[in-house]
C-alpha cells in the first residue's frame, strides 16, 4: 500500500493518507506540480510558511528498476517567483520508493530548526537539529550517520541554505553518502531554510512490495539489458559520462564561454574541459567513470574525479558545471574546476547559477577571466556571509542589477544553462518557454542542427522533448536513459502496470508529459506571468556568438503554436 504524508512543521503533526495505485503512477514532477496548483501556492511569497515545498518519486522507485529513483522537490520559487520542479538521483527516491511512500509535503514553518526523521515503521519525529547548523554538507552528512546510523538516505539542507541563498539546492545522498546528488535549481533549498528543515532523514526499509514480483523483476532485467545494448548509454554516458558533452558543444560552437561571448573555447586538439581530456587523465590518477548514484543504476554516469596523488576531490563533475563554472568563467584548468565543485556541494548549491552569477563580476571588470583565487575566496565567502556575499547569493538576475551589467544571461530570472541558444535552437526555445525558468532538463536537443529545419520543425523537436521530459520526470527517471525509455514506451507502461496492478495504456506516457506542462503553465499563469517573460535577453538577438556566428532567431511571437497546444485544457 502506498501512501502519503503532510508535516505540519509549526504543530509538529504528521497527517498520512493513503494513495491509490492509479495516482502514484502519476509521480514525480506530475505530482508536485498537481499538488502546488491545487494549494493554490501562486497566491504565497515563496518564503511564506505557506509555500507548501513537495518531495514527490516515481512509481518504480525502490524497486532495482535502472535510474528510476530520481526525487521531484517542487514549491514556488524564490528565484523566479514561478513554479519550480528541481530533480535530484541519489538513495533519498529510493528510500521513498521502499517505504512505499509516494510524496511528502512540508508545510508551516518550525519555531526552531529541526531534522525530520521517518523510521522505516513509520514514526515521524522532529529532532533537535543545532549541531548541524552552519555546517557544510560534507560535516553535517556525517554527523547525521554519526546520530543516526548508515542505513539511511538524507536530503540535506546546506549553510546557503539556512540564510535564504537563492542559490540554495537539496543534497541527497548518493550510494555511497555523499550529500552530493543536488536538486539545485530555483532556489528550493532557501524554502527548505524558510521551514527551518536542516534535513530529512529516512530509515531504508530493505524490501518493496510490488503487484506482480516475477513480471517486475522480468522488467528490471530486460530494461538493464536495453540500456546496456544502446550505443548512446553505453558509448557516452557509461563511457565518458555527461562531460562529454562539452567536447561536443566546444566543437558544435555551443558551449557557454566567458559569459556567452564565444561557443568554443579552444580547438578540439588543446580543449582541456572536456571528457575526451579529463576521463583518461582522471582513470590514470585512479579516479571512477562508472559510478551509479542511485541503487540499481546499470548507466553509471557518474564519476569520482581525484587528484594528482589519487585523493578523492570531488564526486561528480558534470557537464553543466563544467559549462558554467568553467568556461563560462573563462576557466581552463579541470582541476581548479573540480575544487570549486566540491566547494560547491558543501554549501549546497547550483553550479549553474553560481558560476553565471561569479561571472558577472568578470563582465564588469572585477576581476579577470579565469580568476580561480577570485572564484574561490566568493565561494569561501558564502560560508559566513557579509552583504556582498548575501547579494551573490541571490542569483544571477538580481546580482546582474546591483552590478548594472547589460549582458545577464537568464530567462525568468534564472540562468540558462549551458546551451548557447543561438546555436542550441530547439533546447534554447525549450528554456524559453517552459514555466521552470532557464532548464534544459526541462526538454534538451543538444545534438539537433537546427539551421536547415522549418521553424516548425524546430518548434515540434523542442515540443517533444519537452513531453519525454516531464514524462520521465514524473515517473522517476533519469533522461540519461531517454534513448531506451522515449522509444520503449509500452514496455515503461507495462513495468508500471506490473509494479502497481493498473491498467496504464501506452497513451499514458504522452498524456502524462502534457498534462504536467499544463499544470505548469497554468500556475505561471496565475503567478502573473505572460508570453514576454519567454523572450531571451537582448544581446543573444543582438551578438553574433563566435564561430557560428549565429545570432537567436525565436521569440514569444514565434511560438504561438506552442502557446495553443499547452493551454489546451487548461
Amino acid at each position: 500500500m502506498w501512501r502519503s504524508i503532510r508535516l505540519d512543521l509549526k504543530e509538529k503533526k504528521a497527517y498520512w493518507q493513503e494513495v491509490s495505485p492509479e495516482e502514484v503512477a502519476m509521480g514525480g514532477r506530475y505530482r508536485t506540480a498537481k499538488l502546488l496548483l491545487e494549494g493554490e501556492a501562486y497566491r504565497f511569497d515563496p518564503l511564506a510558511p505557506e509555500n507548501p515545498l513537495v518531495f514527490a518519486v516515481g512509481p518504480l522507485a525502490g524497486t532495482g528498476f535502472s535510474n528510476a529513483n530520481r526525487t521531484s522537490v517542487g514549491t514556488r520559487s524564490p528565484l523566479t517567483l514561478g513554479i519550480k520542479e528541481a530533480n535530484g538521483g541519489g538513495t533519498f527516491g529510493y528510500a521513498l520508493g521502499q517505504m512505499r511512500l509516494s510524496h511528502l509535503v512540508l508545510e508551516g514553518r518550525s519555531p526552531e530548526w529541526v531534522v525530520l526523521r521517518i523510521t522505516r515503521t513509520g514514526e515521524v519525529f522532529f529532532d533537535p537539529a543545532e549541531g548541524l547548523l552552519g555546517l557544510g554538507n560534507f560535516q553535517a552528512a556525517e554527523r547525521l550517520f554519526a546520530a543516526y546510523g548508515r542505513r539511511i538516505a538524507f536530503a540535506l539542507l546546506g549553510p546557503v541554505g539556512e540564510y535564504g541563498g537563492l542559490l540554495a539546492g537539496i543534497a541527497f545522498s548518493d550510494t555511497d553518502g555523499r550529500p552530493s546528488r543536488l536538486a539545485a535549481r530555483g532556489g528550493v533549498g532557501a524554502v527548505m531554510g524558510a521551514k527551518r528543515v536542516k534535513a530529512i532523514v529516512l530509515e531504508v526499509p530493505g524490501k518493496v512490495e510490488v503487484a506482480d514480483k516475477p513480471k517486475v523483476l522480468e522488467a528490471i532485467r530486460r530494461y538493464a539489458q536495453l540500456l546496456r545494448e544502446d550505443p548512446l548509454v553505453m558509448q557516452f554516458y557509461n563511457a565518458i559520462g555527461t562531460m562529454g558533452m562539452a567536447d561536443f558543444q566546444n566543437a558544435f560552437g555551443g558551449l557557454p564561454v566567458r559569459n556567452f561571448r564565444e561557443g568554443r573555447l579552444a580547438p578540439a586538439e588543446a580543449f582541456r574541459m572536456g571528457g575526451q581530456y579529463i576521463a583518461p587523465l582522471n582513470k590514470a590518477r585512479g579516479g571512477k567513470h562508472t559510478h551509479a548514484c542511485m541503487p540499481g543504476c546499470v548507466i553509471q554516469c557518474s564519476n569520482v574525479i581525484v587528484d594528482e596523488g589519487g585523493e578523492e576531490v570531488v564526486s561528480p563533475l558534470e557537464y553543466e558545471t563544467i559549462g558554467l563554472l568553467g568556461t563560462n568563467c573563462g576557466l581552463q584548468d579541470p582541476d581548479q574546476l573540480a575544487r570549486l565543485n566540491r566547494l560547491a556541494n558543501d554549501l549546497g548549491i547550483d553550479t549553474i547559477e553560481t558560476g553565471a552569477s561569479l561571472a558577472l563580476y568578470m563582465e564588469k571588470g572585477l576581476a579577470p577571466w579565469g580568476d580561480y583565487a577570485f572564484m574561490e575566496a566568493r565561494l569561501q565567502a558564502l560560508y559566513t556571509p557579509d552583504e556582498e556575499a548575501r547579494l551573490l547569493a541571490q542569483g544571477t538576475a538580481r546580482l546582474g542589477e546591483a552590478l548594472g551589467v547589460a549582458r545577464v544571461p537568464v530567462i525568468k530570472r534564472q540562468a540558462i544553462s549551458a546551451y548557447d541558444p543561438r546555436v542550441v535552437e530547439a533546447t534554447g526555445v525549450t528554456m524559453m518557454i517552459t514555466a521552470q525558468g532557464a532548464d534544459h532538463t526541462a526538454g534538451n536537443a543538444p545534438r539537433l542542427e537546427t539551421r536547415a529545419m522549418g521553424v516548425g520543425e524546430v518548434l515540434e523537436a523542442s515540443y517533444q522533448a519537452q513531453v519525454n521530459a516531464a514524462a520521465n520526470d514524473a515517473l522517476g527517471l533519469c533522461v540519461f536513459g531517454g534513448s531506451v525509455t522515449n522509444k520503449q514506451v509500452d514496455f515503461i507502461t507495462q513495468s508500471v502496470n506490473a509494479a502497481l496492478g493498473t491498467g496504464l495504456t501506452p497513451r499514458f506516457w504522452t498524456e502524462l508529459g502534457e498534462a504536467v506542462l499544463r499544470l505548469e503553465h497554468r500556475f505561471n499563469h496565475l503567478a502573473g506571468f505572460t508570453h514576454e517573460d519567454d523572450r531571451l535577453p537582448a544581446f543573444f538577438y543582438q551578438e553574433p556568438v563566435p564561430p557560428k556566428g549565429y545570432t537567436a532567431r525565436f521569440r514569444p511571437e514565434d511560438l504561438a503554436p506552442l502557446y495553443e497546444r499547452l493551454h489546451q485544457g487548461s
